[in-house]
């Protein structure tokens, strides 16, 4: 298959030809689909949050406007449809996070915490915590489909549950006093 570049093949998906479209996917698909892969296991539902990405791209690529990288652009849309998909699809992260705090608190914070931050946030968990709060609160698993995937107890999946709830929490109170400090 002929190589373009990134102008060729957004000229030619803005036309719609198929052949740009297909380079444009190839090309990128093993990119997005790493990025996609560290928030799910499931590779089915990569794979469809992947198209459904790619197709926003297609629909959206008139818009591109070469301020920055293509590829970033691409990754932006993707992430978004797949933070479209776990909005949807999946338990909110949210609840998770704080349905131990209390209503007031809720309202005071939930407002400024978008799903993108959440997410972000629970990348700076420690690695064996991150990996069970995204099993459980974004795949749906419980403890013990998690305890036989990672080859733990459920006792230490519920306990590195609660300390990845815990190190959210400590890390949201923080943000959120940072949040209201550039306020004020």
């Amino acid at each position: 298959m002929r190589t373009y570049t990134d102008e060729e093949l957004i000229k030619g998906c803005v036309a719609n030809k198929r052949r740009a479209q297909e380079a444009l996917y190839r090309a990128h698909f093993p990119v997005m689909m790493r990025m996609i892969m560290r928030y799910t296991r499931d590779e089915e539902k990569a794979m469809t949050i992947c198209n459904d990405g790619f197709l926003k791209v297609f629909k959206n690529i008139g818009s591109f406007r070469h301020k920055g990288s293509f590829q970033g652009w691409i990754r932006r849309i993707v992430y978004h449809a797949m933070s479209d998909h776990f909005r949807k699809e999946s338990k909110y992260i949210q609840f998770m996070v704080f349905d131990e705090f209390e209503r007031k608190e809720k309202e005071s914070i939930l407002p400024e915490l978008y799903f993108e931050d959440l997410l972000l946030l629970v990348d700076r968990l420690p690695d064996a915590s991150r990996e069970v709060f995204k099993l459980y609160a974004i795949e749906g698993f419980n403890h013990r489909e998690i305890g036989e995937n990672l080859k733990i107890s459920d006792n230490t999946s519920k306990w590195h549950l609660s300390n990845a709830r815990q190190k959210l929490k400590e890390m949201i109170a923080q943000q959120n006093k940072s949040h209201v400090g550039r306020k004020g």
